[in-house]
Parts: C-alpha cells; structure tokens; sequence
C-alpha cells in the first residue's frame, strides 16, 4: 500500500513539474530561455530582438562604471514588454571610448573600457546574423551611448543592403538616444532647471535617470561636482531625483516604442 502511495506521489510530482515547464516563460530576456523557447516563439509569431548597447566607462565619482549597461537593459526590458513581441539580447557592454595611446576622454578615468570601432562593428554584424539564421526577421539596434551611434547605423544600413531579398531587417533607433539626451534634457529645462546642472554627462539629466532605473549605482550627491576635467561631469547632479529620472524613463521607452513599431511596419 506503501508503495502505491509513493509511486502515486511521485507521478503527481512529475506531473505538476511537467505543467510548470510546459508553461510560456513570462520572461523578455533572451538569456532566460531555453533554445526550445525561443524556436517555438518565433514559430508562433514575428518576434522583434533589441540588441542593447551599453559601455563601460565612468560616470563622475557618484555614479558607477556600468550605468550604461544597467540602464540599457531595464529600458529594453521595459520597451520590449510595451512591444509585446519583443525580446532582449544580452547587452553589448564593450564599446568604443577612445584611443589607448594617448588616452583622451573617458579613457582618462580608470575603469574605462574601450575597443575599435571595427571590433564594435563585427560584435553587432555576428549578432545579426546569428538572429537571422534563427529566424528572427526584425532587429534592433538600441544604444545608449553616444559613440556607438554612427557604428549602429552602419551596420544596419550594410546588412539591409545585403539582406534586401529576404523578410530580415536591421533596426537602429536612434530615437532612444536623442530621448535620453535631447527630449529628456529640454523636458527638464522647460520644467526651471538650469541647462549648467541638467549637463551632458552625469549630470541632473544622467543622474536621474540611473536613480530612477537602480539608485544602487548612485552614491552621496552631497559634493557638488568639480570641474569636468577632474570630476568627469558635465552639469550637476546635486537636485537629481528618481522622480525626474521616472519622466525620462517614461519619455524614452515611449518614443523608442513607438519609432520601432515604426520600423518594422515599414520593412
């Protein structure tokens, strides 16, 4: 009697972790699923891949060295589930910052990582294609960093030309970045904050918006910022908020959202 019970038991919990497994992951990030996974998404519907790109560089004595990589990604993330056929390659986190001999720039700053523009390039071409032979027909290319844009949109424009027989298109949307650094920042402006302190580069604008993503990545905004040469800012973080990043985040997954539905409606 002992022995059916068990058996019984443990048929009941193969059962219910049978159901578990057979159940859609609720999850938009690539590295997520199971190969199975994404052949059967791509399967049943035209799924679009954002490639996030970030970079490793710093970001002022208060902010960390990954900001670009953090945010890329949550923003992705928030953008694919607004598209709701998108998913998530892991983030491109090496990116052009620079030469190494003289370092200039952000290179200046320890902590930096930069590689050639034709490395970059060969990085987001293979992604591409590996996306391609699985199935995958729209592409996009998000960048969160001002020295991948011109590289984005090369490749894209070079793949498409390749590819124009065939249903697979290469994305780059630029609409994400001149969100983040041009609507974001003036929406800040128009709102009595001095363009000196929204900045260009971890500053209010910059600032809030990690705050807002992961305020883990912030340190004390006590300090107020040095000159740009010694500090790495540009602009001040002291009045930055999560409730001013919260606008931007909403202002860039809007528009982001909206220019790849774009995209791929014109394919």
């Amino acid at each position: 009697m002992k022995l059916v019970a068990s058996t019984a038991a443990a048929l009941l919990l193969l059962t219910s972790l049978a159901a578990a497994w057979a159940e859609a992951p609720s999850t938009v990030l690539l590295e997520e699923l199971t190969w199975t996974e994404l052949r059967d998404l791509t399967a049943s519907r035209n799924v679009i891949v954002i490639v996030p790109v970030g970079g490793t560089e710093q970001n002022g004595p208060h902010m960390t060295l990954g900001k670009h990589n953090v945010r890329v990604k949550a923003l992705s993330e928030k953008i694919a589930r607004a598209l709701g056929n998108g998913l998530v390659a892991p983030v491109i986190a090496y990116v052009p910052e620079g030469k190494l001999n003289p370092p200039g720039g952000h290179m200046r700053f320890p902590g930096t990582i930069t590689v050639p523009d034709e490395t970059f390039r060969q990085v987001l071409e293979y992604a591409a294609r590996s996306f391609k032979l699985h199935g995958v027909k729209d592409i996009v290319l998000l960048g969160d960093h001002g020295s991948t844009q011109a590289d984005q949109r090369a490749v894209a424009a070079r793949l498409n030309r390749e590819w124009a027989g065939t249903p697979t298109r290469v994305h780059a949307i630029e609409e994400y970045y001149r969100a983040a650094t041009m609507d974001f920042p003036q929406l800040l402006k128009s709102r009595g904050y001095r363009e000196d302190e929204v900045g260009t580069h971890a500053g209010l604008a910059d600032t809030s918006l990690m705050l807002a993503v992961d305020p883990r990545l912030v340190r004390s905004l006590a300090a107020r910022p040095g000159p740009a040469e010694m500090s790495g800012i540009s602009g001040d973080p002291t009045r930055a908020s999560a409730e001013l990043g919260q606008l931007g985040v909403e202002l860039i997954v809007s528009r982001t959202v909206e220019a790849i539905r774009k995209a791929v409606a014109n394919r």
